[in-house]
């Protein structure tokens, strides 16, 4: 295959580029996973695509050609928690401590992890779940065993040092099956491109200005649900729920970040309430988040 001719589409500048079809942008990460393709030429690819930039159809194609080589195991009842890859940097992840919340609730929590990549070089989901105790309902899938392929780009992308497609792509897998998922999202025009791209794989997407880029609420923030055509805005603020915790601004370390997990606060431990009952919600296991949260006190008090 002649890879250039992706490269040609992406990488000649406003005039020459062109968006790819569907079927050329599957057939392109085919090829790219398969490593048919010189690293060079997959780095130019990724740089030149990131610039043009990405549209639905082209995320449609990676979405597709991915889900060929991942290898899956079904989680029941479960949702879907897609984090990004390139870590965290300033706050804890809070997902154990959501998951012990949650360990009366029949709601099973999947997340997965890899090595760190580009570009925010943060503690990473992996470095926190295989350094503490999980809860059963709480199953890490770890990328370099259900989907090498894209886990064997990692240093590639490294190298390159930027955020690509890939980062926004990769958060939502469908690893264990989950009927329901939720990732985070930085800017509201992207919200739309996550629904058109992932919304069909689900029975319920929900989107979140999350912490760092991640499905946790730290702060006051949007929560979208899409059901089909069909998108809800919710603001929600942690305090109107009497939650009063106060977000880092420097970077922390991975034992800080442990540490506020095995030891949490207060504060935090009312945060991991509210992002339970937000799940719980999503799942449709609650009519709404004001519901979910109260009987979550409740079982907790």
């Amino acid at each position: 295959m002649d890879f250039f001719k992706y490269i040609h589409a992406v990488g000649t500048g406003v005039k020459g580029n062109r968006d790819l079809t569907f079927e050329e942008s599957k057939a392109m990460m085919e090829e790219i996973l398969k490593q048919n393709v010189h690293n060079e030429q997959i780095a130019a690819f990724l740089l030149g695509w990131r610039l043009k930039p990405e549209t639905t159809d082209e995320f449609r194609g990676v979405v597709e050609a991915s889900n060929l080589f991942i290898k899956k195991r079904a989680v029941a009842n479960s949702i879907e928690l897609g984090y990004p890859f390139d870590g965290k940097a300033n706050n804890p992840f809070i997902f154990p401590l959501v998951a012990k919340v949650l360990e009366n609730s029949e709601l099973n929590l999947v997340v997965a992890g890899d090595d760190l990549v580009p570009a925010k070089a943060g503690i990473t989901l992996k470095e926190v779940a295989t350094n503490i105790e999980l809860n059963k309902n709480l199953h890490y899938f770890d990328r370099a065993d259900f989907f090498k392929e894209m886990h064997d780009l990692t240093p590639l992308r490294m190298r390159l040092g930027l955020r690509t497609g890939l980062n926004t792509i990769e958060k939502l897998t469908k690893v264990a099956n989950s009927d329901y998922a939720i990732t985070g999202v930085f800017h509201k025009p992207f919200v739309q491109k996550y629904i058109d791209t992932f919304a069909s794989r689900y029975k319920r997407l929900a989107l979140i200005q999350g912490n760092e880029g991640t499905p946790e609420l730290f702060s006051k923030g949007r929560l979208w649900i899409a059901d089909g055509n069909d998108v809800e805005e919710i603001i929600i603020d942690p305090e109107y729920y009497g939650i009063n915790y106060t977000k880092s601004w420097e970077r922390i370390t991975l034992q800080e970040s442990l540490e506020q997990v095995n030891n949490p606060s207060a504060e935090f431990l009312k945060l991991a309430r509210l992002n339970a009952a937000v799940y719980l919600f999503v799942a449709q296991k609650a009519a709404t988040i004001n519901e979910a949260y109260e009987k979550l006190s409740e079982s907790l008090s």
